[in-house]
């Protein structure tokens, strides 16, 4: 009867996040660059043939292993080459995220604070929307939490789950790198320091799970490095070690920048994460908490937190992987509480998260007025609904608190925040407008013919050869394509401003893409002029070499 009981409720989960997540999923366009590059690359591979070497605008491309791009070509290959295909495998490996997290809060916490982790992870404003992005972090998050659950199931309960933890590892690192062991590597150092039961790293080997690890690894890198012998260096070199210790990326931050990110990125359930934090910290076994559990968690979330904040290289999505740890501890603590009628708990995790979420829905609504670069009314269009979920479930709560009705109070959180998600929504198809290369394609693609180059001129927008299916000039860019440049040296495609020239003024037919500021200035500079086609993501312009539109 509990098996069945927990079987129901996990699906019952699963079907209110899903529905979050994969509604309206395709109904706006890739967002560059991240997803132009990640949907570019494996469709590149689907038209290629080659899954060993990855190509963007069909030079070498080295920055990350292998594994999304093959999951992403499988996708493309099930619901086709678009939007919705290419944010499938995020979308479905975040759901699963999601079910891991509650499954593993339900075998240590129980049944209920297993939902309310998978509802807080799924809700979470940044994971929330990390899960409609095509990037690989999710997909390096879904393994990490995978090994890391199972690691501790494996050392705790039935080693079998050790060879699910290797596995895992093994995916994490075929997804993004070093990272994918060595994190949980850390993690688990770390926890066995502070248990001082060292006799576990002993019993954390299995010659089987490391055969598997291997096994997964070790194939796709050997091949990469056998027909690209500038990999090795390039991948564990440089964009491992000289990524996380110098700027050479321009992604420096100070080492405080992840702090305001988690902050707000837990919302709405900041105030209920923090205290969860410091229960586990603080937690005693009077209060039925389980310490082993919680130190391990809580050591998950502080390693990797530290680990990305002291990287000379930052970016939103890096600290993901802390997010299940998160849930669990903000759950188990919310469960206990709403159990024992703990209102002062409560009351400051009510307190806390309130904090954050009226200042947050205050911004909202008054940002519209204190900026020129949109109308007031669009952005308060996209703002006021999400504004209102946050006040609404902020207010609710303080309401069933004060009416001590626990039980009534964590059920209308998990209800705004499924509901804060739903309002989130209008903002990627708002953010389609601004910061996709789909419009521009579209434009292109009404005006080309056979045999017209389309040229990118002063930057790279990387949706555009998917949309196109076809390579694009770069005229003066290099950017992340420099390395595949000057390994294959395809002057031929990567001009210089004085080249290009020569080819806007021949006899073949151009499309040039560009600014319409830095089209203004190419006029000033003598620059011959074009027919404009059109207009999108606000300034980016569409020209044709021939004015007058002659065959």
């Amino acid at each position: 009867m509990e098996r069945s009981l927990r079987t129901g409720i996990l699906c019952l989960l699963l079907l209110l996040v899903g529905v979050l997540y994969f509604s309206f999923l395709g109904s706006h366009g890739l967002l560059e660059p991240d997803e132009g590059r990640y949907s570019e690359i494996p469709r590149e591979m689907l038209e290629s043939g080659d899954w060993v070497t990855p190509r963007l605008n069909y030079v070498k491309y080295f920055e990350k292993p292998v594994l999304h791009y093959w999951l992403t070509a499988l996708s493309f290959k099930l619901f086709g080459e678009n939007a919705f295909a290419a944010r499938f495998v995020p979308a479905l490996l975040a759901l699963a995220g999601v079910a891991a997290t509650a499954l593993f809060g339900a075998t240590c916490f129980g049944g209920r604070a297993g939902f309310l982790s998978g509802i807080i992870l799924g809700t979470s404003l940044v994971y929330f929307a990390m899960a409609h992005i095509n990037i690989i972090d999710m997909t390096l998050t879904f393994f990490l939490t995978v090994a890391l659950f199972s690691y501790y199931l494996g050392i705790t309960r039935n080693r079998g789950w050790l060879l699910v933890f290797y596995t895992a590892a093994g995916l994490a690192t075929l997804s993004k790198g070093l990272v994918g062991f060595l994190l949980p590597g850390i993690v688990i150092f770390c926890w066995i320091a502070y248990t001082r039961r060292w006799i576990l790293l002993w019993e954390s080997l299995s010659l089987s799970g490391i055969l598997l690890f291997l096994l997964v690894t070790v194939p796709w890198f050997t091949l990469v490095s056998l027909r690209n012998p500038e990999f090795p260096y390039f991948f564990f070199i440089h964009e491992h070690f000289v990524r996380y210790t110098t700027t050479v990326h321009n992604r420096f931050e100070p080492w405080w920048f992840f702090i305001p990110i988690l902050l707000i990125g837990l919302l709405p359930w900041t105030g209920f994460a923090l205290t969860g934090a410091s229960d586990a910290i603080l937690g005693t076994k009077e209060r039925g908490e389980d310490q082993e559990v919680g130190a391990y968690l809580l050591i998950w979330f502080l390693v990797i937190f530290l680990f990305f904040s002291f990287s000379k290289s930052k970016l939103v999505p890096y600290i993901l992987p802390v997010f299940p740890p998160l849930a669990l501890l903000a759950a188990r603590s919310l469960d206990i509480w709403s159990y024992l009628g703990s209102s002062r708990a409560l009351r400051f995790g009510l307190f806390c998260t309130s904090l954050f979420t009226l200042p947050f829905a205050a911004a909202l609504v008054a940002y519209p007025f204190f900026q020129d670069r949109f109308p007031a009314q669009e952005l308060l269009r996209l703002g006021v609904p999400l504004a209102t979920t946050m006040v609404l479930g902020t207010l609710f709560g303080w309401f069933f608190w004060y009416r001590r009705r626990y039980h009534s109070l964590l059920a209308v959180l998990c209800l705004c925040a499924l509901l804060q998600g739903m309002a989130f929504k209008p903002l990627f198809r708002f953010y389609g407008t601004i910061l996709s290369a789909k419009e521009l394609a579209d434009i292109i693609q009404t005006e080309r013919r056979p045999g017209d180059l389309v040229a990118d001129v002063g930057e790279y927008h990387q949706g555009l050869p998917f949309y196109l299916k076809e390579r694009i000039l770069l005229v003066d860019y290099l950017g992340e394509l420099e390395f595949g440049y000057r390994q294959e040296n395809q002057t031929t495609w990567f001009l210089d401003r004085e080249t290009f020239r020569g080819i806007w003024e021949g006899e073949n037919r151009v499309l040039m893409v560009l600014p319409e500021t830095r089209y203004e200035r190419l006029l000033q500079e003598g620059f011959p002029p074009g027919r404009i086609l059109g207009k999108a993501m606000r300034n980016q312009l569409v020209v044709l070499n021939r004015a007058d539109g002659a065959q």
